[in-house]
């Protein structure tokens, strides 16, 4: 079965959404830190803690993690202050 959308790994990071984590007041490590950032394809990147594990028993009715997928966690204010660098679809 092919997938109507699958991730481009050749995909370079063109900008970031928002501001940065350090920016939120969300981390003092500029190395460990949760961000969003948009692929020069318009795909989005987010980098967040992996919480697939804790969340995979308890999903909504029709939301799944395929094998490939991970569920990440990023601080509301990081979504909230990328918001104005978020094209409407």
């Amino acid at each position: 079965m092919t997938r109507r959308w699958e991730a481009d790994p050749s995909a370079l990071f063109a900008r970031r959404l928002g501001k940065s984590a350090a920016e939120l007041g969300n981390s003092d490590d500029e190395e460990k830190c949760p961000d969003i950032w948009q692929l020069d394809n318009g795909d989005i990147a987010v980098i967040g803690r992996d919480l697939t594990a804790v969340y995979a028993s308890c999903l909504p009715t029709g939301v799944s993690i395929g094998p490939d997928e991970r569920l990440v966690v990023i601080p509301g204010n990081m979504l909230s202050a990328a918001k104005g660098d978020i094209p409407v679809a």
